[in-house]
């Protein structure tokens, strides 16, 4: 993993001068992930492992300075490209995800609709599932609104975008506002996938099934499980640090497993999708 991420660290300026670095970049790293993966309290580190101040002073400060932000780019276009994806994508899935959050921090609410007392996370990510926007508001952000913020973020930064499938709660038969501004201010054709009334318990949905599957594959991170961050740009850029983990595995070549219904049924689209191409 380390010969992946290491040409996309910041270069250090030892013409700067000052106190030289005790930890290296590796062993930071290597630390963030551990709080991600174990879900343990900064305080709680190990002793082998970076102190918890320089951890957390470093991944602040790489939120900050924009790192997180360029490396989890980087990254997304290298496994874009290597599954035979032009490097930027034409179009997108949009969906949010209510989660408890732990007492204090900024921006938390309750969902009347999942009966959750935390913060929202919206996530617009490509049909490979790999994120290009994230947002973190308060719990009780609509859909709509939130919608709206994200799809503007999203139109601002991937021009390209022109498609962008959703589910029935950002627009319904009585209200289309979101739909009709996308189109108009965006020129981003916003597509409801709707689930059918008649269909009863788990079933994946044609194109959902991409951003949920994401949603899976953050939550299997124990930080993430629950959102523990007092400031919703640290808990946007944790969710970067676990897409920047998963990325930096593919790329090394290691083995993915399959291990609930719907990796199982994304592994299988993507094969016959495959199979349709060549």
């Amino acid at each position: 993993m380390w010969a992946v991420l290491e040409p996309l660290m910041p270069v250090r300026d030892l013409r700067k001068g000052g106190r030289p670095r005790v930890y290296s970049d590796r062993l930071v790293l290597d630390s963030i992930f551990y709080v991600l993966r174990s879900g343990g309290a900064w305080r709680l580190m190990p002793h082998d492992l970076a102190p918890a101040d320089a951890a957390h002073r470093w991944f602040t400060a790489w939120r900050r300075d924009g790192t997180w932000d360029r490396i989890h780019d980087a990254l997304r276009r290298r496994v874009r490209v290597a599954a035979g994806r032009e490097p930027e994508p034409t179009a997108a899935i949009l969906d949010a995800q209510s989660i408890k959050s732990s007492e204090g921090g900024e921006a938390r609410g309750f969902d009347m609709g999942k009966r959750t007392s935390g913060r929202k996370r919206h996530l617009v990510v490509d049909t490979m599932g790999l994120i290009l926007v994230v947002i973190v508001t308060s719990a009780s952000v609509n859909d709509r609104p939130g919608g709206r913020r994200i799809l503007q973020h999203l139109a601002q930064t991937f021009r390209a975008i022109a498609l962008v499938w959703a589910d029935g709660g950002y627009a319904n038969s009585i209200d289309s506002t979101l739909l009709s501004w996308a189109n108009d201010k965006l020129g981003i054709v916003l597509q409801i996938v709707k689930r059918t009334d008649d269909v009863k318990g788990f079933k994946v949905l044609p194109r959902r099934w991409a951003v949920e599957r994401t949603f899976g594959w953050l939550v299997r991170n124990r930080r993430l499980a629950r959102d523990y961050e007092r400031l919703t740009a640290n808990s946007e850029a944790m969710i970067k640090v676990a897409m920047i983990r998963l990325m930096t595995i593919r790329l090394a070549g290691q083995a993915v497993r399959w291990s609930n219904a719907i990796d199982r049924e994304a592994a299988r689209r993507i094969d016959a999708e495959r199979l349709i191409t060549v």
